[in-house]
């Protein structure tokens, strides 16, 4: 049963967040084949099987400083920054640090490639209270709009106020950041635990799946969806989620958060 805030939503909207919300139920049976968590992968951490190389995927991070370096850089700059961020145990991980402070202490992380078309699986493991997020479609060189793009939140849903912030629940784990709520009954994200993102981008439409269960689904040029984003922090910037092709963006928000198994297939190739 769909919740009643979605009963109550006008009929354009309640089609767009009713596409958002049965997948979880409908594609649970998923689960299993997707790979609940990253511990259900056949290859070690940070590595690819062959059938993987097979079907074209490439990794973003191969567990070492120099492969991170290699992969990812800051917004404005060219190289990887030396605060902030630590490569250990296989894991690319955000330091935690006073609020404010992420530009002087490492900030935002990049793709150095851009991407249209693709399918990106990364491992998180939040701390407790922690907050993050995936964005892609990002440029780096856009004025006003620089680093600003669709957003995978990263979230401890019960320790982080965000959590309790935006509308129904927008602002969760899983969700299109203060956009798309992800269900209520998503798999639950603890601190201490990997869990698994993936976003799959083709054309303009745009899936979030977490631990192997489609939480979102949007078409990024409907008018649904722009009506969306004009109810939204997002609507003074007129390209918002409509670039042709971006960056991958981790974002530092401050708080430790772990990533390991960052990959991605062009789905162009």
């Amino acid at each position: 049963m769909f919740p009643s805030s979605l009963k109550t939503a006008p009929k354009h909207l309640a089609l767009l967040l009713c596409a958002a919300l049965a997948p979880a139920a409908v594609c649970a049976g998923n689960a299993a084949a997707a790979g609940e968590h990253a511990g259900a992968a056949a290859a070690a951490p940070n590595t690819l099987t062959a059938a993987e190389r097979a079907a074209g995927w490439t990794l973003l991070f191969d567990g070492t400083a120099a492969g991170a370096a290699a992969n990812w850089r800051t917004v404005r700059k060219d190289v990887f920054p030396q605060n902030g961020w630590k490569v250990a145990d296989g894991t690319l991980s955000i330091l935690a640090k006073p609020k404010g402070t992420e530009g002087a202490w490492g900030g935002d992380i990049v793709s150095r490639k851009t991407y249209a078309n693709f399918e990106l699986s990364a491992d998180f493991r939040i701390t407790a209270g922690a907050n993050s997020g995936i964005k892609y479609f990002i440029q780096t060189n856009a004025g006003k709009e620089t680093a600003v793009g669709p957003e995978f939140q990263v979230l401890d849903d019960v320790r982080h106020p965000d959590a309790k912030k935006g509308k129904g629940g927008n602002r969760t784990v899983g969700s299109l950041y203060d956009l798309i709520a992800a269900p209520a009954d998503k798999p639950a994200v603890k601190p201490g635990e990997w869990h698994t993102a993936r976003i799959v981008a083709r054309g303009t439409k745009v899936e979030h799946w977490l631990d192997g269960v489609k939480v979102v689904a949007y078409d990024r040029r409907s008018p649904e969806f722009r009506e969306l984003v004009a109810g939204s922090k997002y609507k003074k910037f007129a390209n918002f989620a409509a670039w042709e092709r971006g960056h991958i963006l981790l974002q530092d928000h401050s708080d430790t958060v772990a990533y390991r198994n960052l990959k991605i297939r062009d789905l162009d190739r």
